[in-house]
């Protein structure tokens, strides 16, 4: 018998005094994601402005919002030559404009919810935290896995004492062998000096996770990692520049760029597809004749790890061990916890417990249900942060967020190091204050 792990429903949602207003800068897969939010809350959230250089994802946005003409805009800069018309900015622009956007949006007496990463260099990361401070306004980093019932659930045993001492942590990161050619291998985070480096484009999430669990500091890391598959000396015999160029290996290939696009129709929201089923093929089709999602995923300038290890130690004494890996089927977030009177393991869809001291055994299982399920995003936890933005902003109050800005940021800290570690084969100490 196991006991699920639901998140409520929208109806135990406490409805604020009045709905807040925001301006998505992003109209992108994650500023949809949280202005659907808006949608199904009205009465929590209303958005009234969008910024997108793409004219398809800008004027959809405007239509399901029902945006006046005057209120999109082609740059997010765009937003800040006009006086302050909304409570907070939404920022879920590509990594490399997150610091920028939400620099401007403070210093116009906005509040911020911030796509992760922060920025993608210890600098601007507390640049962000200092304008933050100095113009007291609010900052959410969308470290959404702190809304997932299953961390939720994790983090709520520990404190419970369910095993006891906290002792040890595993976890891993399973990227999933496609999501890694799509992303970080043909797509935008291919690179790290373009986006950010994998470990804290897609592992800013598992190092926050980690900290929030342990519930203290980071104090030493050790890290290896390699691009180590995705290399032109790995591309087989009669492949070419394009899977859709007549590749002699193109229908046995994992990475097929015409199997993962064309056929299984996976990861599509990249390319702003027309609605009519023709068009749509015919689009994909042109992407990947003239687009590097169509290229050979060992032909490509990418400079991502396919595997990285890390060795933490935390201030309270726990040790933990975190592997992310690109080679893996669809999978979720494995995570192991050993504690002096019992082990939690689970991988986001089911979690057990084991109590050494009396013999039980619990389960708890997961249909990563998120508030209204009107979405499964990062187990359930996109529009559960959403909602407690919203409640942060009306009651001026940041303790109603799981994390400040300051906590967010270690995470970031964490990463970079761990890059340091990495390319010069350190063991790195985290600074703190």
């Amino acid at each position: 018998m196991s006991t699920p792990l639901t998140l409520p429903d929208g109806t135990s949602l406490s409805i604020p005094p009045r709905p807040i207003t925001a301006i998505t800068l992003g109209a992108g897969a994650r500023g949809v994601v949280y202005g659907n939010f808006a949608r199904a809350y009205p009465s929590h959230l209303r958005m009234v402005g969008v910024a997108d250089p793409v004219p398809a994802r800008r004027e959809r946005f405007a239509a399901v919002h029902a945006l006046a003409s005057d209120a999109c805009f082609t740059q997010w800069t765009e937003v800040f030559t006009r006086p302050r018309f909304a409570d907070a900015v939404i920022v879920s622009t590509p990594d490399h404009l997150h610091a920028e956007p939400c620099l401007a949006a403070l210093a116009a007496g906005y509040d911020v919810l911030l796509e992760k990463p922060i920025a993608p260099t210890e600098a601007a990361c507390l640049a962000v935290l200092a304008a933050a401070q100095a113009t007291d306004r609010i900052v959410a980093v969308c470290h959404v896995l702190r809304y997932a019932p299953y961390f939720q659930r994790l983090r709520a045993l520990l404190k419970e004492g369910a095993i006891g001492t906290l002792i040890g942590v595993q976890h891993q990161e399973p990227i999933e062998h496609t999501h890694m050619a799509h992303s970080y291998v043909r797509g935008q985070w291919r690179r790290a000096d373009v986006a950010s480096p994998i470990i804290l484009a897609k592992c800013s999430h598992d190092l926050d996770i980690l900290r929030w669990l342990v519930d203290a500091p980071t104090a030493s890391v050790q890290a290896f990692g390699a691009r180590s598959w995705f290399r032109a000396e790995h591309a087989p015999a009669g492949s070419t520049e394009r899977c859709a160029d007549g590749c002699a290996v193109e229908r046995t290939c994992p990475y097929s760029a015409v199997r993962q696009y064309l056929e299984r129709r996976d990861r599509l929201y990249v390319f702003d597809l027309p609605s009519d089923e023709p068009a749509r093929t015919t689009t994909i089709a042109n992407a990947l004749a003239t687009t590097d999602y169509g290229r050979c995923v060992y032909r490509l300038d990418n400079d991502q790890c396919d595997h990285y290890s890390v060795n933490l130690q935390y201030a309270s004494g726990v040790t933990a061990s975190f592997r992310m890996d690109a080679f893996t089927p669809a999978w979720g977030r494995q995570t192991r916890l050993m504690g002096s009177h019992g082990l939690l393991d689970g991988d986001m869809t089911r979690l057990v417990q084991h109590d050494f001291r009396t013999g039980d055994v619990q389960t708890w299982t997961s249909d990563a249900v998120d508030v209204g399920d009107a979405t499964t995003g990062h187990g359930g936890g996109d529009w559960r942060l959403v909602a407690d933005f919203v409640d942060a902003v009306v009651y001026r109050d940041p303790a109603r967020l799981t994390s400040s800005l300051a906590q967010s940021i270690e995470s970031h800290l964490v990463a970079f190091a761990c890059e340091r570690s990495r390319m010069h084969g350190t063991v790195e100490r985290i600074a703190h204050g």
